[in-house]
């Protein structure tokens, strides 16, 4: 006879599960507030320096542009050779160049007249996201690929070309905030879910820097800590207070996620917080099968596959 709904025990969420659902939700909430990874910086000591500088950084056709470089190459190649007495059909014939396009580059006497048409100010999807890009490159993220990621979140609808070549020729020139590089989200997570005690004297000291500057960040820290010592010491009755705290979290929309969804399976939870006994076991041999099975992909059988299994347990 098997045992009744009420003889059966309750079902168990693994803990390993919880805690990397955990990490996941508090690395959203970092990356979320990552204005606060680095600290504000003080206003520049010289401002007549860079009033003066603002002119030549606005120009839409700066040195080193390829369409700039280009043209003046050509307007300095063409009146060269009018000026040594060639007609110009003849130059056109020589520079493999239509009449045309000959007699408008003898007409402008400098190459800046010609500097205009498609090239020059040319309106693009990606000039409201500009400063934004700016922004995000002097607080310290040089990855156009994440940069590109987070226009994308905002409404941004070309691909990743487009920011890649924005970068590349205007970003890289730009000079970065003075300092060492902010850590990024994904360490100050890894830092928060680690106990104190563990963490290098390095390592505290950056965290104590990065929360000193940002409440919300303080506060994730202080509920993973909490969930922390409920799972390592076996108190799952404290949860229903850590969900009703994580909840009220309006500024943690990540961990008032995760919280929200523990209540949709809260017995097992309860029960995975509780119990003294835990899947880590069964989920270390399956990850070994797995790690197996992908060495021989492809060059072996079964039968050396269950041998080689066996050897190992």
């Amino acid at each position: 006879m098997g045992k009744g709904p009420a003889q059966q025990a309750p079902r168990r969420r693994p803990t390993s599960t919880l805690w990397h659902n955990l990490g996941e939700a508090a690395e959203k909430c970092v990356y979320r507030h990552r204005g606060c990874l680095r600290p504000v910086p003080a206003p520049p000591d010289e401002p007549q320096e860079q009033e003066e500088a603002e002119p030549t950084a606005s120009s839409p056709w700066p040195t080193g542009h390829r369409f700039a470089e280009r043209t003046r190459a050509k307007h300095a190649t063409i009146h060269a050779l009018l000026t040594a007495g060639h007609s110009k059909r003849s130059v056109a014939r020589q520079l493999g160049m239509t009449l045309n396009t000959i007699l408008r580059f003898s007409r402008a006497t400098t190459p800046e007249e010609l500097f205009t048409g498609q090239w020059q100010s040319r309106a693009t999807k990606l000039d409201a996201y500009k400063p934004y890009l700016d922004q995000r490159w002097q607080e310290g993220c040089t990855n156009a690929w994440k940069l590109w990621e987070e226009i994308k979140e905002q409404g941004y609808p070309d691909g990743y070309g487009n920011v890649r070549n924005y970068v590349s020729r205007s970003l890289r020139g730009k000079p970065q905030p003075v300092g060492p590089r902010p850590p990024s989200a994904r360490a100050v997570t890894r830092w928060i879910l680690t106990h104190p005690d563990a963490l290098p004297e390095g390592n505290r000291l950056q965290l104590k820097a990065v929360l000193a500057n940002c409440p919300e960040l303080t506060a994730l820290a202080e509920h993973v800590r909490s969930f922390a010592h409920m799972l390592t010491h076996l108190q799952g009755h404290h949860l229903p207070t850590w969900i009703e705290a994580a909840t009220a979290t309006t500024e943690l929309p990540s961990l008032r996620h995760f919280a929200q969804h523990l209540e949709r399976d809260l017995d097992a939870v309860i029960a995975g917080l509780t119990q003294p006994w835990n899947s880590g076991v069964v989920e270390g041999h399956v990850n070994r099968i797995k790690m197996l099975k992908r060495q021989m992909f492809g060059r072996a059988g079964f039968a050396l596959l269950h041998k080689r299994v066996l050897l190992a347990t």
